[in-house]
C-alpha cells in the first residue's frame, strides 16, 4: 500500500492546485481522477471551452460590424467544425501542461475514481480492479456538475447541459435557455452569434441573480441590443417532443396564465449542485447539509478529523478561482502556515459582451441591512477609450461606507473581467475611494471609468 502525507481527490482547479501547493511545501502527495484527463469540469466542459467559443464567435459576429470602420468584408463563412477542433485543442493543450506541472512538482497522478473506505484510507477503482492508498490526509474537491430541472430529462441531443451546449454539430434555429445566470448568458450568446434565435427564460423577474440590480439592468439591456430575447418571471413546467422539435410549458410566475414556447434545442442552465456520490461520505459520518454541501470549519476540515474539503462541494462561490484559493489555503495550514481566504473579495465575472463583473456587497444588500453608504458611477460613454473602440454600453459602480472603505464594486462594460481586479485589490488592502481617485490611471483607457466612478462618489467626478 501506497503511503502519501496527502491524497486529493479530484483533479480540478481546486485539486490539482491544492496538490501542487502541497508538494512544494514538501509533502509526498496523489492526486486522483476518473475523467481521464487533469482539469475538471472547468478546464473540460466548463469555462476553458466556453470562453474559447465566446471568443471564436465574437470574431464570427464582429465581421457584421466592420463597415463602421470603413472595412468591407465579403464571403465570410462559418466552419463550426473548425471552431470546435479550436476549442479541444486549447483545452488538450492546457490538460497536457497540468500533468506536466504534476511531473514538475512531483505530484503522483493516480487515473480511476475514489472512495473513502475510512479516515487515512483512500480506494481507487478502475476497470482492472482496486487499489488502496494510505494518507495522512484526505482532501476532497470533487467539483459539481449541473443541477437537474425537476421532470425534464437531459438527453445531451435536444435537452442540453452545459455540456452539450458546447458541443452542437450545428447551429440551431431556435435555442431556448432555461435560466438567465452566468452559464445561461454565456452559452447562449455563442449560439445567438453563430446565428440561432436565442430566448432565455428565467424563473426570477430579472437576469444574473445575487448581480447588483443596476448593473443587471444594464447588461440586460445591452444583450438584448446584441440579439437576445428574454422572457422572465416564468416557470418551465414541462418539455414535449414533437414532430416539429421541442415546446415548452411556461407559467407566469404569480399570475394565473400559461404559455409556450417552441424550439429546437434547449439548454437548462438553472444551477449547480456538489458531487460527493460514491466517496462513502454518509458512512463515515461526514456531515453534508440540506444541499449536498460537506461541512468544513476555518481549517477546511470536515467532521472528521483527517478529512477536507475544497471548493464546488462546500458552501461558498461556486468559482474556479475560489476552488484554487480553497486549496492553496488548507494545504498551508496543513503544513503550519498562515492561510486564509478572505471570500468578501472574491470576484464574479460574466464573460459575456459586455462582462460583468462583481467582487464585495451589492446596493440591494447594503440597502436591505439599513447600512450607510455612498455610491458613485461612471458610463462608459463618456469614456475615451471606449467610444474609440465602440465599446460604450455600460458602467462602473462603486459602493463604499461613508468614510470611503470600498465596500463593492461592479462593473457591466467591456473588459470588466479585466478591470474588477483593481478594485479587488483596493479592496483587499483596505483602500479607499480617495485613494483610487488619486491613482494616475493611463489615458486614454477602460480603467479610467474606474477612477472616475471613485470620483463620483466623492462628488467630484470630471467627466461625468
Amino acid at each position: 500500500m501506497q503511503n502519501f502525507d496527502l491524497v486529493v481527490i479530484g483533479g480540478g482547479p481546486g485539486g490539482y492546485v491544492a496538490a501542487i501547493r502541497a508538494a512544494q511545501l514538501g509533502m509526498s502527495v496523489a492526486c486522483i481522477e476518473g475523467r481521464g484527463a487533469l482539469g475538471g469540469t472547468c478546464l473540460n466542459v466548463g469555462c476553458i471551452p466556453s470562453k474559447a467559443l465566446l471568443t471564436s464567435s465574437a470574431k464570427y459576429a464582429e465581421l457584421s460590424h466592420l463597415s463602421a470602420h470603413g472595412i468591407g468584408v465579403e464571403g465570410a463563412s462559418l466552419d463550426l467544425g473548425a471552431m470546435m477542433g479550436r476549442k479541444d485543442k486549447v483545452v488538450g493543450d492546457l490538460t497536457k501542461g497540468i500533468a506536466f506541472l504534476f511531473k514538475k512538482n512531483g505530484v503522483e497522478l493516480i487515473e480511476g475514481w475514489a472512495s473513502i473506505p475510512e479516515a487515512g484510507q483512500v480506494r481507487v477503482s478502475t476497470d482492472d480492479g482496486e487499489t488502496m492508498l494510505a494518507a495522512k490526509n484526505i482532501l476532497i474537491a470533487t467539483g459539481s456538475e449541473p443541477t437537474p430541472l425537476p421532470g425534464i430529462d437531459i438527453d445531451e441531443t435536444d435537452v442540453l447541459s452545459s455540456t452539450g451546449a458546447l458541443a452542437l454539430s450545428e447551429v440551431p434555429q431556435h435555442l431556448a435557455v432555461i435560466g438567465a445566470g452566468v452559464i445561461g448568458l454565456e452559452l447562449g450568446q455563442v449560439w445567438s452569434r453563430l446565428g440561432a434565435k436565442v430566448t432565455v427564460v428565467e424563473y426570477l423577474d430579472r437576469i444574473l441573480p445575487g448581480i447588483d440590480g443596476e448593473i443587471a439592468k444594464l447588461a440586460q439591456r445591452a444583450l438584448s441590443k446584441r440579439g437576445l430575447k428574454f422572457q422572465l418571471g416564468r416557470k418551465v413546467t414541462g418539455i414535449e417532443r414533437g414532430s416539429n422539435g421541442l415546446t415548452l410549458s411556461l407559467e407566469r410566475v404569480g399570475k394565473d396564465v400559461t404559455e409556450s414556447l417552441e424550439a429546437d434545442k434547449v439548454l437548462v442552465a438553472i444551477g449547480r449542485r456538489p458531487v460527493t456520490r460514491g466517496l462513502g461520505l454518509d458512512a463515515l459520518g461526514v456531515k453534508v447539509d440540506g444541499r449536498g454541501f460537506i461541512d468544513v470549519d476555518d481549517a477546511f476540515q470536515t467532521s472528521v478529523p483527517g478529512i477536507y474539503a475544497i471548493g464546488d462541494c462546500v458552501p461558498g462561490p461556486m468559482l474556479a478561482h475560489k476552488a484554487e484559493e480553497d486549496g492553496v489555503a488548507c494545504v498551508e495550514i496543513l503544513a503550519g502556515e498562515h492561510g486564509h481566504v478572505d471570500y468578501n473579495t472574491v470576484p464574479g465575472v460574466v464573460y459575456t459582451d459586455p462582462e460583468v463583473a462583481s467582487v464585495g456587497v451589492t446596493e440591494e444588500t447594503l440597502k436591505e441591512a439599513g447600512t450607510e453608504y455612498i455610491s458613485g458611477k461612471f458610463n462608459f460613454m463618456a469614456n475615451s477609450r471606449a467610444r474609440s473602440t465602440g465599446e460604450t454600453d455600460g458602467a462602473v459602480k462603486v459602493l463604499a461606507s461613508p468614510g470611503g472603505k470600498l465596500l463593492g464594486a461592479h462593473i457591466c462594460g467591456a473588459h470588466g473581467g479585466d478591470l474588477i481586479a483593481e478594485l479587488v485589490l483596493a479592496m483587499t488592502k483596505g483602500a479607499t475611494v480617495e485613494e483610487v481617485a488619486r491613482t494616475c490611471h493611463a489615458h486614454p483607457a477602460m480603467g479610467e471609468a474606474v477612477k472616475e466612478a471613485c470620483l463620483d462618489a466623492l462628488g467630484r467626478a470630471i467627466h461625468a
